[in-house]
Parts: structure tokens; sequence; C-alpha cells
């Protein structure tokens, strides 16, 4: 079991996340996962640092937690060969503490900067394309690939790390989750009916491992878990507001960039909706048994995406509070 903290560039200025990263890995977090976005969910008090610059900062003031991007589109504004390299120098420099997350991204990050936005079964294929390539190169000497979107040419990474950055492939259907299974160390995904993973998500991870002679109980099944803690009930919910443009499943399907536009259709977004996808909760206990739920369905590494009043006590309310609980429960206790 692995617990960890996210950092979103989206909402906190770059500087501001590095006192974050330092404060959740001295309250015992595994991990610190750190979103990867070109525009913000929003267009007034946003914030838009680009993530690979921000993780070997955070790596260097850090000393042990593993880092890495909730999550990179690899198929569009970043070519995958690139994004290999910028992984494997990192894990070169902080061995077996960077990981990374993939994606098929959003019209938010890829259309500002001139890409097209392509159907869901091009993406899919680019994405799947995308993979294969950042493999060969961690892996491999003197690569060429042939795809129906993407070549390599006689492509070398020379610096290389003494393993491969783990890759986590995020996922909320199953044309996704099977890709996972062929490729990927860990599942990623977001807070769902219990059915949806149980009938959906884990047997498209298995059928996916399966065709690919793999073994699906290896695979590290993660999940995003959005929180917000406060003493007081009306600031944590107040708090969360800025996410509402996130809440929208039209957001993620159609070709809308423009964190003005986001913005604005987050605010139709009410209260109830907002309190029904993300944990509002006054108290430690409320958090523990919230979190555990999804340990008991069998999510092996969760982080919690915090959008608290004050970040640094939500920190140390976990510290002292729900970390030991989970650990002395659900795993080890050596960091408790």
């Amino acid at each position: 079991m692995k617990i960890g903290y996210a950092c979103e560039h989206e909402q906190y200025q770059p500087g501001l996340l590095l006192d974050f990263a330092v404060e959740a890995e001295k309250a015992g977090f595994d991990s610190i996962w750190t979103s990867d976005h070109f525009h913000p969910w929003a267009h007034n008090n946003a914030s838009g640092g680009f993530a690979w610059v921000w993780m070997a900062a955070a790596a260097e003031r850090t000393k042990h937690v593993e880092i890495g991007t909730a999550v990179t589109c690899p198929i569009l504004r970043y070519n995958p060969a690139i994004i290999a390299q910028a992984f494997a120098t990192m894990r070169a420099l902080y061995p077996d503490r960077i990981f990374i997350g993939l994606g098929t991204g959003e019209a938010l990050n890829e259309m500002p900067v001139g890409c097209p936005w392509p159907s869901f079964r091009e993406r899919a294929e680019r994405f799947e394309e995308a993979i294969q390539i950042m493999k060969l190169l961690w892996s491999r000497e003197i690569v060429d690939f042939k795809g129906k979107y993407f070549k390599l040419r006689k492509a070398n990474l020379y610096t290389k790390p003494t393993s491969p950055p783990p890759i986590y492939v995020a996922a909320s259907g199953k044309t996704v989750a099977r890709i996972a299974g062929r490729y990927a160390d860990g599942l990623l995904t977001l807070v769902a009916p219990q059915e949806h993973y149980r009938d959906v998500l884990f047997p498209a991870l298995e059928e996916g491992a399966k065709s690919a002679g793999r073994d699906s109980s290896k695979i590290v099944k993660a999940i995003e878990i959005p929180v917000s803690y406060d003493e007081d009930y009306e600031k944590a919910l107040e708090a969360s507001r800025y996410w509402g443009g996130s809440l929208l499943p039209v957001m993620f399907t159609q070709r809308i960039y423009d964190p003005r536009e986001v913005e604005a259709c987050g605010r139709l977004v009410g209260d109830k909706q907002i309190a029904e996808n993300r944990l509002i909760a006054t108290n430690p206990e409320d958090h523990i048994k919230y979190l555990e739920k999804f340990l008991k369905i069998g999510f092996h590494h969760i982080y919690i995406q915090s959008s608290s009043p004050d970040e640094i006590k939500t920190i140390r309310m976990y510290k002292d509070k729900v970390l030991p609980y989970l650990r002395s429960t659900y795993g080890d206790q050596k960091k408790a």
C-alpha cells in the first residue's frame, strides 16, 4: 500500500507547491503526483507551472518520496521520444523516485498550442504507439519504429536510468484499461461507483494483460481521491469550487480549451454536485473511512487531490491522524 499527495499546478504557483511537496514527505506520504497541463481549469486565480521542471526541483528538495505526473499526454503537444528522454534523465538523476502517469489528454492542453483534437479512437491509437516508443527507448539501443502516427529513425537515448520509470496509464473505460493491461506498471483511475471497477475497468485490465502474456495481479491499481478538509464545512466546500469545470464530462470530450469558458461552465456546477464528487469533511475519521473504502475494493496506491483552505494544515492532519491508522491497518508501519 502506498499513499500519495497531489500537487496541482492549475491551482497553486510552483513555489508554493514545492512547500507542499516538502511538507508531504515530512508527513510520511509515499508519493507526489503532479498535474501536467498547459491550460488550467479556470482563468481567475489560476496557475500554470510546467510539471517536468517542477518535478526536478521537487526531487532536489526532497530525499526519498516518489514523484510523477498525473497525467502526461504523449500524443500531440509532446513527442513521445522527448518525453522518454526527459523522464529517463530525471530517473537517472533521482534513481527509483521518478514515475510517469500517461493519459489520452484533453483539448484544454493540446489545442491552445495549435494541435488538432482528433477522435477518441485516433487518440487511443496514438497513445498505444507512444507508450511503445517510450518503452523501446528506455530499454534498447538505436531504435527504429514505424507506426501509423509516429516514427523513429535510429533513435537512441544516451542517458538511460538503471531501471525505467514505472508507467501508470490513466483509464476510465475499457479501451484504455486494456492498453494499461498490455503495457503499464499501474492502472490509474478516478472515483466511480464500485461496480464500474468490478464490471468494467478491472476485467478490461485483465483482458489486456492476458493478451500480452502478462500477469494482471502485478499491475498496481492506483486512484486519485479528491478531498477538502477544514473544521468549517463551508470553508472546505468553498475551497473546492475551483474544480467545478473539471466535473463536467463535456470538458473531456469536446473541443473546449479556453479557461475562461471552462470557468464559466464551472460556475453552473452546484454545491451538491461538488460534494457528491469530492469528500468535503471536517474530521479525520471521515477521511479515514472514505480512503479505506478504496483500499478494500482493491486499490494499492491511493493519492489525495486536496483542495483545502489550508493545505499545510491538511497535510499535518493526515500525518497525525489518517496515515498512522491506514498503515497500521492495511500496510507496513515504517512511516507511521
